[in-house]
């Protein structure tokens, strides 16, 4: 995923730097201002580097489309999802400590979501070795959309988009590919990579004394995918599989505390989910516990 996930951290940690508690404040055109021209300056810049490391030795063509849907099991349809919603959730903070009220802020960042990820697929349908890919724009689209959508229903998220990640045996066998060392291995290894749903039982059951930041998670991923397209995989002796969890999750955001530091880092730990018990479920091993999987 050229939108590589260090940068997506990266880029929400220092967002949050910037921004300030959820409080309804006037609009203040400097800092939206400020938000806009240093924004867009950065993000021309990554253009320009992004075309430079990926595209420079690549022939143009035509713009067209590549039918990439059958790859990795969607687990990287799943991750371009996860990086919209992210982008949007950081981009609303902008939004925020400029003044925007908390539901058109939380519009704007999903539609800052949109442009910022947009121009990457454009880029690939002018590029001979890629090609734009319908199935990316539609996962960009539905994080930012479940981003945009609990806005207009609570105001606040209650579902929220997570990542877990553990070394597979796989990489090794096609480190070209999945990656050499674990920093590369967690952007391309899909095998190792899992995906989060985490909502917030105590907003769902109404109740005060069960724990805030004790969610449910349900999660998804696969395995034995050494190449892309299961054909490929099956002639080379591999079979993958998908895999679904169900589990707790440490929500640490829904904590209370006043402490700014505490909220900048449970903020970013939303990211992520924690390590912690899931009961497994694929078709090959029936069901499986973890006490401990992340």
């Amino acid at each position: 995923m050229k939108f590589s996930f260090s940068f997506l951290i990266a880029l929400l940690f220092s967002f949050h730097l910037s921004a300030q508690d959820t409080l309804t404040k006037p609009l203040h055109k400097k800092r939206l201002y400020w938000i806009i021209g240093a924004g867009g300056a950065t993000y021309a810049g990554s253009l320009v580097l992004l075309n430079e490391a990926w595209y420079k030795n690549s022939p143009r063509t035509q713009f067209h489309f590549f039918d990439d849907n059958p790859q990795w099991r969607q687990i990287d349809k799943i991750g371009h999802a996860y990086s919209a919603y992210h982008i949007s959730r950081a981009s609303t903070e902008l939004f925020q400590w400029a003044g925007l009220q908390r539901k058109k802020a939380m519009l704007w960042g999903a539609i800052t979501s949109q442009i910022l990820m947009t121009p990457i697929e454009i880029f690939d349908g002018f590029s001979a070795s890629y090609g734009a890919s319908w199935g990316d724009l539609l996962a960009n689209f539905s994080g930012a959309l479940l981003w945009w959508g609990q806005g207009q229903l609570w105001q606040e998220p209650h579902l929220h988009f997570k990542f877990s990640f553990s070394q597979s045996p796989y990489a090794s066998l096609r480190p070209n590919v999945l990656g050499k060392n674990l920093s590369e291995q967690i952007l391309k290894d899909y095998n190792g990579q899992t995906y989060w749903l985490s909502v917030d039982l105590a907003y769902f059951v109404k109740s005060k004394k069960f724990p805030a930041w004790l969610n449910l998670a349900l999660g998804t991923g696969a395995s034995e995918m050494v190449y892309a397209r299961e054909p490929e995989n099956n002639a080379n002796g591999f079979q993958s599989y998908r895999r679904f969890y169900l589990g707790v999750d440490f929500h640490l955001q829904n904590i209370p505390t006043k402490n700014r530091l505490l909220k900048k880092i449970f903020w970013t730990l939303g990211t992520i989910r924690l390590p912690a018990p899931a009961l497994e479920y694929n078709f090959r091993n029936g069901f499986h516990w973890h006490w401990l999987y992340f």
